[in-house]
């Protein structure tokens, strides 16, 4: 983003490609669009980009895993329920993704940017601003085993390192899952299938419980 003119009030909003601009400090539902989430999340790297392969291991990727292994966790997950794992991490697409080493240094600043990014977002697609308790910790328990998979496959942690900050998986094959670094087109059309598959579902749902 270009510098602020001298003296002009500090911009906080960004401009995005759909055409929205979004105020990073107050975040409109109406100025966020799957499109700039997928296309944001596609191009951020996981691990600051230390992970091997030809391409980065993105955001998009890593949410699609975590939905993945979320719903190996929970097979019997609502719609909402699947679209709020696939959507746990998508206020990266602004502000990136930070290492929680650095988030620990921030302190409770960047924490209040993403929960009010994160309160938007779910509001943009019709879920509840902040998930249920259960849920928010069976999507984490699916976000510490991907952290495990990436950092043991992708990101060089041995497995005494990963078993450490992340806890080692039980009862899952990490060869069930693409770990794959993909180009950011892959990753973007990926993330925009799932997200669409999933609205479908929670379309049918609607249906279903009105009829």
């Amino acid at each position: 983003m270009a510098a602020d003119r001298v003296g002009a009030p500090a911009r906080a909003w960004q401009r995005m490609l759909s055409g929205r601009r979004l105020d990073l400090l107050d975040p409109s539902p109406l100025d966020i669009e799957i499109s700039d989430i997928a296309h944001g999340l596609a191009r951020v790297a996981r691990w600051n980009g230390q992970t091997s392969g030809e391409h980065a291991f993105s955001v998009a990727q890593h949410s699609l895993l975590v939905e993945a292994l979320f719903c190996d966790l929970m097979p019997e997950a609502s719609p909402d329920a699947r679209l709020a794992a696939l959507l746990h991490d998508a206020p990266e697409y602004v502000i990136g993704d930070m290492i929680s080493p650095f988030k620990s240094v921030m302190g409770g600043s960047y924490k209040d940017c993403e929960l009010r990014l994160q309160r938007a977002i779910h509001l943009r697609f019709s879920l509840p601003p902040e998930p249920a308790a259960a849920l928010r910790k069976e999507i984490k328990r699916a976000d510490q085993i991907a952290a495990y998979f990436e950092a043991t496959l992708l990101a060089g942690f041995s497995t005494a390192e990963a078993t450490e900050f992340f806890g080692r998986p039980r009862g899952f094959n990490a060869d069930r899952f693409d770990l794959t670094p993909r180009s950011v087109t892959w990753a973007q059309n990926a993330f925009l299938k799932r997200f669409s598959a999933i609205e479908r579902s929670r379309h049918q749902a609607s249906a279903s419980a009105v009829g």
